[in-house]
């Protein structure tokens, strides 16, 4: 009995990868599976695993992929979460990009309200548990395709770890695993649909840490040295260098150490800071300014002071040729229509907003194509500049969220992100067969790339660095 449902799930698989001719079929192959892939995005979500510790997420993805076919190399470029997932053989070589990993401190609940997830220390609130499931669906989808038509090429899923500050894709880039890739698809959860082509600012993280000497704060305070007070006057002088720098600029800090007791000197303090602009450069020349800031805060203390950089990512080089491409196929698969019930906690939620709020029912549009100049960081940027990049983004949140917030967390653990990413999945399914059935799609998209990067030189703002496999810690 055993044996003969083994042959007849296999008969039936058969049937089903034979039947996934045309694009339509791909839909809705990808449609049949969307509680399977339902389920596995709401455990990934249930994990909440921030980066480089997305054990369980990478291994559910790797596991799903695996069981469908792909062939798994794990703990590539150093870091034990990373993979890359592989199918067929030959050009084109077509890759997907996949995250996992989530926020600390943005715990919640799949509730309109606000709602700590009691014990829970991170939440997904960029929605990656949902990019890394549409991702895979979509690779499974594509593999699909490839065997229906007996089509030649290579499908790849990279999971890559550690996206929020920990630069998973720019190690992946540093050790040339996309150097044969021919083009690179992904997208992001948010509250609309969009397909158009975008810039990001290029961005370098790193931690300040200071070291004191303890005392006594009031019996001897005189042999302390404070290297809190390091950390502070740091912070004075960077806060004022906010007057002198370009408009684009921005910079952030979070005080992670800051001492345990105030009767006692802090013998030791950290500070984490973040610097953005859309010019690699200018990143560049501010952190050197910050470093130094670092370094005046310590002599007039009497402290001593290490930098760790443990993070950097490139801007993001938009190509329009593929953006195009992906913006007619998000408009073939459409956008989805709230059922009442995600009506409810869509105005539930919105109430939590302040200002006008979008319609509920834009989930339903995609936005008009457009060349947008983006506001926040990717570790897509290294890859977009080694070889032409697409992106999207589906409505996976509550029209008017904001990213990083607990309202996206509540969104993505409902129905609402589970038809927003499904909608990401059959795009980029969709876009990866024009990728293998149009070759000059592909010509076009390189002849722009390298019209674009000319004699430019790959260098990670990393360094020669390891992945920082404890930056969360």
């Amino acid at each position: 009995m055993r044996i003969f449902k083994l042959t007849f799930l296999m008969m039936a698989l058969s049937f089903s990868v034979i039947g996934q001719k045309t694009k339509k079929d791909v839909i809705k192959a990808i449609d049949s599976r969307q509680s399977e892939y339902s389920t596995i995005a709401r455990q990934i979500w249930g994990y909440a695993e921030v980066g480089f510790q997305e054990t369980r997420s990478s291994a559910l993805l790797m596991e799903t992929l695996s069981n469908n076919g792909f062939k798994i190399e794990a703990g590539v470029g150093g870091m034990p979460t990373a993979f890359i997932a592989s199918y067929g053989q030959g050009k084109p070589v077509i890759a997907i990009l996949g995250e996992f990993d989530a926020l600390p401190g943005v715990a919640q609940d799949a509730v309109p309200q606000k709602k700590p997830i009691e014990g829970q220390l991170a939440g997904h609130a960029c929605g990656h548990h949902l990019f890394g499931t549409a991702s895979a669906a979509s690779a499974i989808a594509v593999k699909d395709w490839l065997i229906a038509n007996n089509k030649q090429g290579t499908i790849r899923f990279y999971g890559t770890p550690a996206e929020e500050g920990g630069s998973g894709k720019v190690y992946m880039v540093r050790e040339g695993l996309f150097k044969d890739v021919d083009a690179v698809i992904n997208w992001h959860p948010g509250p609309v649909n969009s397909a158009s082509a975008g810039t990001s600012l290029a961005n370098k993280t790193g931690k300040f840490r200071f070291y004191g000497v303890a005392s006594h704060a009031a019996a001897a305070p005189q042999r302390g040295r404070s290297a809190l007070d390091g950390v502070e006057a740091m912070d004075v002088m960077v806060n004022m260098m906010r007057e002198h720098v370009t408009q684009e600029t921005r910079i952030h800090y979070v005080i992670t150490k800051g001492g345990e007791a105030p009767n006692v000197v802090p013998a030791f303090a950290e500070v984490y800071y973040y610097v953005r602009h859309p010019d690699r450069s200018e990143v560049k020349a501010v952190w050197e300014r910050i470093v130094n800031a670092a370094k005046g805060a310590a002599l007039g203390t009497d402290t001593r002071v290490e930098v760790e950089i443990t993070g950097g990512v490139h801007d993001l080089l938009p190509n329009e040729t593929l953006a195009k491409a992906m913006y007619a196929n998000l408009k073939e698969v459409g956008g989805y229509t709230m059922n009442d019930e995600e009506k409810a906690f869509g105005v539930e939620i919105q109430k939590s907003f302040t200002g006008k709020v979008p319609s509920l029912s834009s989930t339903q549009e995609i936005e008009p194509y457009q060349l947008r100049e983006g506001s926040a960081s990717t570790d897509v940027g290294d890859v977009s500049w080694v070889v032409p990049t697409v992106g999207m983004s589906a409505a996976t949140w509550v029209p008017g969220t904001a990213a990083h917030s607990w309202q996206a967390v509540a969104a993505g653990g409902t129905s609402i992100g589970m038809k927003g990413m499904m909608i990401a999945a059959k795009s980029m399914a969709l876009m990866a067969v024009d990728l293998y059935t149009n070759p000059s799609l592909l010509a076009e998209s390189w002849k722009e790339f390298k019209a674009k990067t000319g004699d430019f030189k790959y260098e990670a703002l990393i360094g020669d660095r390891p992945p920082a496999l404890d930056y969360r810690k």
